[in-house]
């Protein structure tokens, strides 16, 4: 499960650690198994019955855990269908879209955040970095248990949802004078080369974070967490 082809293949994927876990197991998502060592019996006690349970000692944790200090328990869950089944889904709510974000530890910080801010639905391409990238869920720290991830072609996706799009550009109004309304879609692009020239072509709304030292760009994560608190504080 360390690897993508295996993620894939067995419709699974792993979460560490008690708090992360327990948020999976109050969500929709299916937990097939838990790894736990004994100093967790209690935790364990209380757990749905139907989960297999494995108990572990340290060392054998140790070995399937993708952290250096590995967080006493390891949860296998189930890859939800994920597929957008309707585009009314997304109205009256805003909606961050991802182009070509390759960090797991950047998804994970934007599904965090994103949750913080109450946006339920993220959207991203088919080259941006997989939502359960063990990296990328422990970023997370639970939240990825509250958002929903489609991953989807965009051109497509941009041209049939009739929403407004809103795209953090360099070039583009003041984020601080743009009215974002009530609904809409938010574009952030890739670490390193921004939102690609066909998703630019459908942007309406082009939006900037105004620059006042001498950074030559803005972190993704930190771009969308502006984002998300611009909007929140405009209602």
């Amino acid at each position: 499960m360390h690897q993508k082809k295996y993620r894939k293949e067995n419709g699974l994927f792993f979460v560490e650690g008690q708090k992360s876990v327990q948020s999976f197991i109050n969500s929709s998502y299916k937990v097939q198994a838990i790894y736990h060592v004994a100093e967790k019996s209690a935790f364990i006690s209380q757990l749905p019955a139907n989960i297999n349970l494995f108990e572990l000692n340290n060392v054998e944790l140790g070995k399937i855990s993708a952290l250096q200090n590995p967080q006493d328990l390891l949860a296998l869950v189930k890859i939800p269908e994920t597929k957008v089944a309707s585009y009314t889904q997304f109205k009256n709510n805003f909606t961050l879209v991802l182009d070509g974000v390759q960090d797991p530890g950047n998804l994970g910080t934007i599904i965090r955040t994103a949750d913080w801010f109450g946006i339920k639905n993220i959207v991203c391409s088919h080259n941006t970095v997989e939502a359960y990238n063990p990296k990328t869920v422990q970023a997370t720290m639970g939240s990825l248990a509250a958002t929903n991830i489609y991953y989807t072609n965009l051109p497509r996706f941009l041209n049939e949802v009739a929403l407004p799009i809103f795209g953090a550009l360099l070039e583009g109004k003041s984020i601080y004078k743009t009215n974002f309304g009530t609904e809409g879609l938010i574009v952030l692009g890739n670490e390193g080369n921004g939102i690609s020239a066909e998703i630019i072509a459908q942007i309406a709304n082009r939006v900037t974070i105004p620059r006042i030292g001498d950074a030559e760009s803005l972190n993704v994560a930190i771009s969308a967490a502006i984002f998300c608190a611009e909007i929140a504080r405009k209602g």
